[in-house]
């Protein structure tokens, strides 16, 4: 255990020096010469205008999580498909007792050669596969289920629709604006 810990904090250590070291470097070789041009606030090269506070629309946040979620639910097929391929293989007849010895080894996540044998307790039989192979389909369809029903909300909601209807809002309550053709070329007062 101390071992563990030991390499921890020397990791630990060396990761906040490999950090500070360039930066602390940095402070002491850097060139000072501060001008009101260097110091002036800019975004992507140009010089500001107005406000830096800028109000974005809420649909790029929900488009964003809705991707996260989704994207992240995703990552959870991988270790399914491991093991669910692995039962399969485990099923099937054609599978030597060696190559049963090496997928069982490699299911249960335990080092190559822990096994003795077919024979040895640990090594998954094909009824115990089965039983792992369907319990595997089951709870990957409850979890796809679930996904769906998710999506379905989001879709029925209308997060999906980059441009949302304006139904159920009156005709007048949308201010309607033509435009007016004026024919005397003269500076319209603004009142």
């Amino acid at each position: 255990m101390t071992d563990l810990v030991g390499h921890f904090l020397l990791f630990a250590v060396l990761g906040v020096v490999f950090l500070l070291f360039p930066l602390v470097l940095g402070l002491f070789v850097r060139p000072k010469n501060p001008t009101s041009e260097k110091q002036a606030v800019y975004e992507c090269g140009e010089p500001t205008i107005g406000s830096s506070f800028v109000q974005f629309d809420v649909r790029f946040y929900v488009v964003a999580l809705l991707f996260i979620i989704f994207d992240v639910e995703i990552a959870f097929f991988f270790p399914w498909a491991t093991v669910f391929g692995g039962a399969n293989q485990l099923i099937d007849s054609r599978v030597t007792d060696a190559n049963r010895v090496q997928i069982s080894e490699r299911l249960l996540n335990v080092p190559p050669g822990s096994f003795s044998g077919v024979t040895d307790p640990s090594v998954i039989t094909v009824e115990t596969a089965q039983r792992l192979a369907w319990t595997g389909l089951a709870d990957i369809a409850v979890f796809f289920g679930v996904l769906l029903v998710g999506f379905a909300y989001v879709w029925k909601r209308g997060d999906l629709d980059w441009v949302r209807a304006m139904t159920g809002q009156a005709k007048s309550s949308i201010p309607v604006r033509t435009a007016v053709p004026r024919t005397d070329h003269q500076p319209q007062s603004v009142a």
